[in-house]
């Protein structure tokens, strides 16, 4: 994509599209304008992305140049009331279908009748004497003009793209039926003046579009469920919020709630917005969110998050982000631009339908001519070969190949916790071949915690007293080790004794004076350098080390008393997702600033293949650039600023939710959960979409190519049967939504389950 100095980004809602050759006309005739760096139309969103300097080109200027090219553009800030509009439309179609078929059903028995009683050798009177007559031909004229101005925007819309050349679906719908009706017509003035065996094409152009309606009502019935994630996501809001001002708790609307507010929320309440508990104890329902389905204990000082469903329990918390900042607002607006947004699967469709329907319609006019100049047949049979290449040709199939899937993957995504940024980032995630994952606070805990305490058994002393000396001495040094060890003393409830002439020593440990005696804490350096006799203790280091654990050695007056072992424990869930992605024929490996010893037992713990330790955190980027220097796709898995260089360089980036914003803004992948088996996920994701997407493809090239000969009469050409206009019809209708349920079978997708 082209950036210029003031680029901005803005999404309109486009109006009258009906096909691939609509998103085509769209694209083409905003990119046209000066200023424009990119244009991307959804057909299943109906909306355009657009990537404009407004110093060059205008909202107006956009908007009026959609407008000549025969659509109508809204921007989303107009568009409030889309979902009711969708609604209405849909609607519409439903009684635009009902109305046809009214007037269709007996015209079709009153034309196809004779032909089927007459096959089976039971022609009755009645239709006899009609079959040639001057009123049989004025009640089928009568029965189909009304379905011809019921669907009269076949025909505005159609006729007017092929003005402006640029054909559509309803061009080719237009042109069919329109040959049909009017060679019928000019058939019934044969039959006024006396020749009474001229054929009649009424009832296809009646039934053509009663078909094509009811499939528009169909495909967009179906193309609403593809969004039901995004109107979950929306529905998760409540309407008001219970806010507390002047000392009273007063109901407003969710809209007027500010920042700091005081936020009362009751037992099975939404919590309204973000913020942080202040007061009571709960659990909150957050699978909606994250897709973790247990509930989240919430006490004070913990953050709560818009959206989530309250327990048991009576909250009241301070809101920290309100309207569009919110977790909940953010995450709407992720999936709905990574259901707007193209895949790169999708250019081979978008190419080709900028050619198809004036291809469609060559071959339609070549088609008919051919018969009748070189095959000697009738200008009835010509017609016949003409409406029915016009209407079985399907640009909507093509069109809705990509966005359909990408609508519903990435739905299906968000609904597991699982945030996809783009369908550009959904597809390349199905090629990738190594994860990188970070292990500070991805594979492990990122809070280290006190494993082993082992007392010297030549000193009197206990456990319990050992801990103690060394977590009141680890308090004042505020060292990620050292927070571990007062913990573990916390948990224990002891108490921590006052520490005097306080010294630490970079690299080696601390000092300090407690009860009158010299303390030591710290790496075995530590006491090398203070001549402290450790008693062949060898075994037991090699022992910690290799479990991944970090010893710190304490000494008494100059004595050994004993060392107590932290680890940053891996999660539990680590080793699982290791385990899916080498089932799915991935490579892992670790990324790390620690040293080859620890690192190793991590890797060891979890089964990871490779392992890169002592990285600094502004070479990890340069990690990840040598595994893609050797051919391989890379996804890297992370979740601090130190990170997000590393994420941006790989082929896509996988940030956890717990993760800083930084990161968060790096990937093309959010984890919500911070659990490593959605890298796994959002990978079996990936790969099932892009399956989904290829079969729709291989369906609509496939119809395409097979429908379109048919219909020109290759089968007839070596004595197989002619395609009737009327199944024509029903083949195009059927195709499009074929597409879209095809799509719709994503909405089965469960994590750790794989398509056989």
């Amino acid at each position: 994509m082209i950036t210029m100095p003031h680029e901005v980004r803005t999404v309109f809602r486009i109006e009258g599209m009906t096909c691939a050759a609509c998103v085509r006309a769209v694209e083409r005739a905003v990119q046209k304008l000066p200023g424009v760096a990119e244009a991307n139309v959804n057909l299943a969103t109906e909306k355009l992305n657009i990537y404009y300097d407004p110093v060059q080109v205008s909202v107006q200027r956009i908007k009026s140049a959609i407008s000549k090219a025969g659509y109508k553009a809204f921007e989303d800030s107009e568009q409030r009331e889309g979902d009711a509009q969708k609604r209405r439309e849909i609607q519409s179609l439903k009684i635009r279908f009902i109305w046809s078929a009214v007037f269709a059903a007996p015209l079709l028995i009153i034309a196809m009748g004779p032909m089927f009683l007459d096959s089976l050798g039971r022609m009755q009177p009645v239709f006899f004497n009609l079959t040639h007559s001057v009123l049989y031909a004025i009640i089928q004229l009568l029965l189909c003009t009304p379905v011809i101005i019921i669907g009269y925007r076949y025909f505005t819309v159609g006729i007017r793209n092929l003005v402006k050349l640029s054909p559509n679906m309803d061009s080719l719908i237009a042109l069919g039926t329109s040959a049909a009706y009017l060679y019928s017509i000019y058939n019934v003035y044969k039959i006024l003046t006396g020749n009474a065996h001229n054929d009649l094409y009424f009832e296809s152009a009646a039934i053509i579009l009663t078909l094509v309606t009811i499939g528009k009502y169909m495909e967009s019935v179906s193309k609403g469920k593809t969004s039901e994630a995004i109107k979950k996501l929306m529905d998760l809001s409540p309407k008001q919020a219970s806010v507390v001002r002047d000392g009273k708790e007063t109901p407003i609307p969710i809209d007027e709630v500010i920042a700091g507010d005081a936020i009362i929320v009751k037992p099975g309440e939404k919590l309204p917005v973000d913020g942080i508990v202040t007061d009571g104890f709960t659990s909150v329902d957050e699978s909606m969110l994250t897709g973790e389905s247990i509930p989240v204990e919430k006490k004070a000082g913990d953050t709560v998050i818009g959206g989530s469903i309250n327990g048991n329990g009576h909250i009241r918390y301070n809101a920290t982000k309100v309207g569009k900042d919110t977790t909940l607002a953010r995450i709407i607006r992720l999936v709905e631009d990574a259901q707007g947004s193209k895949a790169p699967i999708a250019r081979l469709a978008d190419t080709i339908s900028g050619y198809f329907v004036p291809i469609v319609i060559t071959l339609a006019v070549m088609g008919a001519l051919l018969w009748y100049f070189a095959g000697g047949e009738s200008v009835s049979f010509s017609i016949a070969i003409l409406i029915s290449v016009l209407v079985i040709a399907c640009p909507c199939a093509l069109g809705l190949a990509t966005p359909t899937a990408i609508m519903v993957g990435t739905g299906m995504g968000a609904q597991y916790g699982i945030l996809i940024k783009s369908g550009a980032a959904l597809e390349t995630a199905h090629k990738i071949n190594v994860v990188v994952m970070d292990k500070t606070g991805t594979i492990t805990e990122g809070k280290p915690k006190l494993t082993d305490i082992l007392i010297n058994k030549d000193v009197c002393m206990t456990p319990d007293e050992l801990l103690q000396i060394a977590a009141s001495c680890e308090k004042i040094s505020e060292h990620p080790l050292g927070e571990a060890v007062v913990n573990a003393a916390m948990d224990a409830k002891l108490e921590l004794l006052d520490v005097y002439d306080f010294k630490a020593l970079p690299g080696r440990g601390i000092s300090a004076r407690i009860n009158g005696s010299d303390i030591l804490l710290g790496s075995r350096n530590l006491m090398d350098d203070n001549k402290i006799k450790l008693n062949s203790i060898n075994s037991v280091e090699e022992q910690l080390t290799g479990e991944g654990k970090t010893p710190m050695y304490a000494a008494v007056e100059g004595k050994y008393c004993g060392i107590i072992a932290v680890a940053d424990l891996m999660k539990q869930s680590s080793r699982d997702a290791v385990e899916r992605l080498h089932k799915m024929g991935i490579s892992v490996a670790m990324i790390t600033g620690d040293n080859k010893r620890t690192a190793g037992a991590i890797a060891a713990q979890a089964g990871i293949d490779t392992v890169l330790a002592e990285v600094l955190p502004k070479d990890k980027a340069d990690e990840v650039k040598k595994l893609q220097a050797a051919g391989k796709k890379v996804a890297m898995a992370g979740d601090g600023i130190n990170d997000a260089p590393a994420l941006a360089q790989a082929d896509i980036g996988m940030a956890v939710g717990s993760g800083t914003d930084v990161a968060i803004e790096s990937a093309d992948i959010i984890l919500m959960k911070n659990d490593l088996r959605d890298v796994a996920s959002a990978i079996e994701l990936s790969h099932k979409t892009i399956a989904n997407i290829k079969q729709n493809l291989f369906w609509a090239f496939a119809y395409n190519t097979l429908g379109i000969p048919t219909a020109m009469g290759v089968l007839y050409l070596f004595g197989g049967p002619l395609l009737n206009p009327v199944i024509a019809a029903l083949a195009m209708s059927l195709s499009s939504v074929s597409v879209v349920t095809n799509a719709l079978r994503l909405r089965g997708f469960k994590p750790g389950i794989r398509e056989g």
